[in-house]
């Protein structure tokens, strides 16, 4: 059992739980809605795993592509969207029977990201060597058309509502905002640190959060004015980037560090630093908020953190519900909203839709 580091000012102290073996590279990490179960794909071994998040152990792998490296899941868990970055397809796994349904969706070059709308009708792929993102119609699992984004389009995310999704692009540093209406770019890019990778939007829809990996920074975006509006200074070349269904925190994954950092949604500060594997690159969180899966590419792992919610009216860091005092980390209920307590008695935004990237 490894221990999270605590830093001044900190909530909670999260922990390793448990550290599960998976396949070769496993780079990225889906829970499916329900929280049963969490697919990672293993990039050297073109398979995903599957764990049994209950039991926390691999119970099957299913035979995709070559070199899966994305993955994300349907709002109703009904089925899996892999993409093979060597093959230049999307594979289609059935959650029901673990096996591939169909034959592979033909994509761009080097697809290494992918996110699903919350209404479930569209998958949105990041092709990493065409400058393109590709949109597929999820109920004929067929390319519809291709957005032409920036320089390598890295990372994805949805906002709740489904109108916008935000792509980075590792060589323009900027990030592209895509009309899922008009499938068609919208306003300037939005510039960010050097090499933004992940991207994660808060439940809410008010901020979105990007990973610089050269920088070592997370860059957050207003998207009410779609501009940087801070950075935080996080450990060496951050990579995947995920917020806690209540919108009170970030979880960050530092890839040359083996840790996770935390970050304070309110104050915008790092009050967490969590030691995992080696390599982490992506990372998911349950809907529940209770747990973060780490995929460790190097140790062909994944890490289990507890996250050590706030159980009572108060957290014990700042004296002030969860996040600094703010609901769902701005000041205001999730446009998703359920209006349920959760981490700490602050009102939680809706869950948002698959995995990042991512």
């Amino acid at each position: 059992m490894v221990f999270g580091i605590a830093e001044p000012g900190a909530a909670a102290a999260d922990t390793v739980v448990e550290t599960i073996p998976v396949g070769n590279s496993p780079r990225v990490v889906a829970i499916t809605p329900d929280g049963t179960r969490a697919y990672v794909p293993n990039q050297s071994d073109g398979t995903v795993s599957v764990i049994d998040t209950g039991t926390n152990t691999e119970t099957t792998t299913v035979t995709v592509g070559s070199a899966p490296i994305g993955v994300a899941i349907t709002p109703d868990g009904t089925r899996a969207y892999v993409t093979n970055f060597s093959d230049s397809t999307v594979s289609v796994i059935d959650t029901g029977t673990n096996m591939v349904s169909g034959v592979p969706i033909p994509v761009g070059p080097g697809p290494i990201a992918v996110e699903i709308t919350p209404d479930g009708t569209r998958a949105y792929v990041a092709n990493l060597f065409s400058d393109l993102v590709s949109v597929i119609d999820t109920g004929t699992n067929t390319e519809i058309t291709t957005v032409t984004v920036g320089n390598n389009p890295e990372g994805l995310a949805i906002t709740p509502d489904g109108s916008l999704v935000y792509v980075s692009n590792s060589d323009d540093d900027t990030v592209s905002m895509i009309d899922t209406d008009t499938n068609m770019v919208v306003g300037s890019p939005i510039s960010v640190g050097e090499v933004p990778v992940g991207v994660a939007v808060t439940p809410n829809g008010s901020r979105v959060y990007v990973t610089s990996v050269v920088d070592d920074k997370v860059s957050v975006i207003d998207t009410g004015t779609n501009t940087e509006i801070i950075t935080t200074t996080v450990g060496n070349a951050p990579f995947g980037v995920e917020i806690t269904p209540n919108g009170a925190f970030a979880y960050v994954t530092n890839q040359n560090d083996g840790t996770v950092s935390v970050i304070d949604t309110h104050t915008s500060t790092v009050v967490e630093t969590i030691t995992v594997g080696n390599d982490p690159y992506k990372l998911a969180i349950t809907p529940n908020g209770a747990f973060a899966y780490v995929a460790n590419r190097s140790d062909g792992t994944v890490s289990v953190i507890a996250i050590d919610q706030c159980t009572g009216s108060l957290c014990t860091g700042s004296g002030s519900l969860a996040g600094g005092g703010s609901m769902a980390g701005t000041g205001s209920t999730g446009s998703g909203g359920t209006g349920s307590l959760a981490g700490g008695g602050s009102l939680a935004g809706g869950g948002s839709t698959g995995s990042p990237a991512s």
